[in-house]
């Protein structure tokens, strides 16, 4: 074998599967056919789930420090000021969840921070080494480049977009509907006289559904617009001037734009894959699914593909393996449902369709009822997402859950008494109001396992991926 995976497509999910498979060891190729890494934002938010994947995999800090919280929107009206409104109310952190707000940032820079991160691993994003072809047999995958080299692989994921080769090359069938009826201008620009500490909304008084809305690209002199075509009206120019125009019919022309970094003209394609694997190879992010920008849901969910395959690619069973597309196939298929019925709430001009609630940050996505999930009770059960929780260990130093499960391993926890396994890395929790001894680590506070640390001799074990694999 060439290497144990090869990757196509250096998106966010390639980058992220691509990530966990060299901080595991395992020998990883990434290729794709652009002639240069992609310079625009498409997609621009983080998920409050999604930040903990990053936490895990060593990008969290880089990503917040380049990234924004969140932003009021400032909504205008025939060029006056009319009100301000949020996306989402900012929530303060818990013990079992400390980023609850997810995080502003354009797709490039969340790219290029995976970039570095992989770069750490001596792994480099092959460009212009596009996927030409491939063929599969019961030891492996031969697969085709555009640089002539053809290169063996005991598996390969499709990472490479919703016009996925590796998606056609299978014959899986991408279930869904292109909506005509719907298009909207979106691109990057730069923009004089608007700060960026605010979303805006630009519209008219007659129609204030319809306008032109700027949200700042955190860490960059430009916003992200889009703007709805209306019914009939033919695509039109993704000029500067264009854009200009479009903008002073709604802002009365208080506001300059310069620099335009790029655009396009965006239709709902709204599609699931009807298979994520088909023999010794996957697919992962747009190549399985493409949703709505509604809710951001489309990167987030991609990202979340790849770091539930890394640990099962890693494990290579056949049993661990054959969970990859039940879970998240039913994960795609919800985030593709939220985001649908965001943006018909937006069509039909609902007053709150520009808020969003918590079935948006991914952090209620469970796998109960799936094939590594045994029948539990209790607070937890398996399939269920690990929480974070605070806790001290002998010495009175802060510890943290998420500390325990960082890296690439399950983590087993013993809450009381009972002996600790040796197959993971296994910690012995005690109740609040103890005094731990040794290697023990003190509950402090209350959390979704403080039912379990009340019922010594407890065994939770969470997978490499952060949900619990099982409990007894």
């Amino acid at each position: 074998m060439d290497t144990t995976v090869l990757i196509a497509g250096a998106g966010p999910a390639g980058l992220t599967l691509a990530i966990d498979l060299a901080r595991r060891g395992v020998a990883v190729r990434l290729v794709d056919q652009a002639q240069e890494y992609f310079a625009g934002s498409r997609a621009d938010g983080l998920q409050p789930r999604t930040l903990e994947v990053f936490e895990d995999l060593g990008v969290l800090d880089a990503v917040l420090a380049a990234g924004a919280e969140g932003y009021p929107t400032r909504v205008y009206l025939d060029g006056q000021y009319t009100t301000v409104r949020w996306m989402r109310e900012l929530a303060e952190p818990t013990p079992d969840t400390p980023y609850p707000n997810g995080c502003m940032l354009g797709q490039s820079q969340i790219e290029a921070i995976l970039r570095d991160r992989l770069a750490e691993f001596g792994v480099p994003v092959e460009l212009r080494s596009g996927l030409t072809g491939f063929t599969q047999d019961e030891a492996g995958v031969t697969a085709e480049l555009s640089t002539g080299e053809t290169v063996r692989a005991r598996y390969l994921v499709g990472a490479d977009g919703g016009k996925s080769l590796v998606r056609k090359t299978l014959g899986i069938a991408f279930e869904g509907s292109t909506d005509e009826s719907l298009r909207m201008l979106l691109g990057d620009v730069q923009a004089e006289g608007l700060d960026h500490s605010a979303s805006y909304w630009f519209a008219t008084s007659d129609d204030p559904r319809s306008g032109v809305m700027f949200t700042p690209l955190a860490g960059t002199p430009y916003f992200q617009f889009g703007s709805e075509l209306g019914e009939g009206e033919h695509d039109p120019e993704t000029s500067l001037a264009a854009l200009q125009t479009r903008l002073d019919a709604m802002s009365g022309g208080a506001v300059r734009l310069h620099d335009l970094a790029w655009s396009t003209v965006w239709r709902p394609n709204i599609r699931l894959a009807a298979e994520y694997r088909s023999g010794r190879v996957f697919l992962v992010g747009d190549a399985a699914h493409v949703n709505p920008p509604t809710g951001g849901q489309g990167l987030n969910t991609g990202v979340q593909d790849a770091y539930n395959l890394g640990w099962k690619l890693a494990d290579g069973t056949p049993e661990v393996l054959a969970s990859y597309e039940p879970e998240r196939r039913a994960v795609a298929a919800r985030a593709i449902g939220v985001s649908t019925e965001l943006l018909e709430k937006y069509l039909d001009g609902a007053e709150d369709a520009h808020r969003r609630g918590d079935e948006t940050k991914g952090l209620d996505i469970t796998y109960r009822g799936g094939p590594l999930a045994p029948a539990g009770t209790g607070a937890l059960r398996p399939g269920d997402r690990a929480p974070d929780a605070p806790l001290a260990d002998a010495n009175g130093k802060q510890v943290r859950l998420f500390d325990l499960f960082r890296g690439p391993h399950a983590t087993e926890l013993r809450f009381g008494d009972g002996p600790l396994g040796s197959q993971h890395p296994a910690y012995r929790v005690v109740p609040a109001g103890s005094v731990a001894k040794g290697e023990e680590l003190v509950d402090m506070s209350g959390h979704a396992f403080a039912a379990y640390a009340a019922e010594p001799g407890r065994r939770v074990v969470v997978r490499p991926d952060g949900y619990v694999w099982s409990v007894d």
